[in-house]
Formats: C-alpha cells, sequence, structure tokens
C-alpha cells in the first residue's frame, strides 16, 4: 500500500498582511485570519501579538522555536536557568512534561528585536519575551530529537 504523502501549502503575502490589519488587543494571542488558515492546514506556524505582556518563561523539549519580528519592539531572554520550573498541564489535566513553564529565567541572554529580526530558540533552551508596546511576531514550530528532562536547565 501507498502512502499519501502530505500537500504542500501555499500562503500568499495578502493573508500576512490581512492578519496585521487587526487592532490590537491588550495581552497575547494569536490572529485570524491566519489562525484559522494554519489550523485548517496543519501548519506548525502562526503570527502571535503581545500587547503590553510579560510572558512566563518556557522550555519546549521536543521542538525549536523561529521567531520573526513583523511589528514593534519585543524583548527576549533566552538561555541560562528556568528558575522553579513546572510541568504545563493540559486542558483535560493531564500532564505534558515535553513543556515546562516559570515565573523567571537566571542568568539568560537579552535580545532586543525589531523588524525584521530573527530568533533561533532549539529544543531544551529556555525563553521568555515581553513588551511594553505592542510586538507582531511569525512562529515556525521546528520539531527536534526530544532533550531529556534532566537536561532542561533548572529542571529539579
Amino acid at each position: 500500500m501507498q502512502t499519501k504523502l502530505p500537500q504542500s501549502v501555499f500562503i500568499h503575502r495578502g493573508l500576512a498582511e490581512e492578519t496585521l490589519k487587526a487592532q490590537t488587543l491588550q495581552g497575547k494571542r494569536l490572529l485570524e485570519p491566519f489562525k484559522k488558515f494554519a489550523a485548517e492546514n496543519g501548519l506548525p506556524v502562526n503570527i502571535l501579538e503581545d500587547r503590553e505582556v510579560s510572558n512566563k518563561a518556557e522550555v519546549h523539549r521536543h521542538e525549536a522555536d523561529l521567531w520573526v519580528c513583523l511589528e514593534g519592539e519585543v524583548e527576549f531572554a533566552v538561555g541560562g536557568v528556568l528558575v522553579n520550573p513546572v510541568v504545563q498541564v493540559r486542558s483535560d489535566g493531564s500532564k505534558n512534561d515535553l513543556e515546562l513553564s516559570s515565573f523567571e529565567i537566571k542568568n539568560g541572554t537579552s535580545y532586543v528585536m525589531r523588524k525584521g529580526d530573527m530568533l533561533f530558540i532549539p529544543a531544551g533552551q529556555p525563553h521568555l519575551h515581553k513588551t511594553d508596546g505592542v510586538a507582531r511576531l511569525f512562529i515556525i514550530k521546528i520539531p527536534q530529537r526530544e532533550i531529556p528532562l534532566e537536561s532542561v536547565p533548572g529542571w529539579k
């Protein structure tokens, strides 16, 4: 039996342009219509908006993030050590130890991203981002070899 291959998906720049016309809102959110398009096509990409927000630190043990700043200015802290990390809990109450979070990173490296800047964060690296204004970021999730839990900086 022959395996059916997934189809390629073309993303016209008009979709991103339409998405970026959305009114900014306080907090953190994935923007429409890009969010719906990505979900319908099974894409590991999205456009995220942060407005006057300080996010939790996190680690993905199974995937890397490639961030592209589309608008605004956002500060990232990357690397270092998670302080008192916890395993993420899914909406059904089960634990997901591929995703860890914390309120703080100690001894990370800071980067300020502006329009056109890119930041690659490999699996297992602590990271967080915050902005005092509005930042819109294109995020690409890249599967990677799973990092052992005990290798995550700051894990007990």
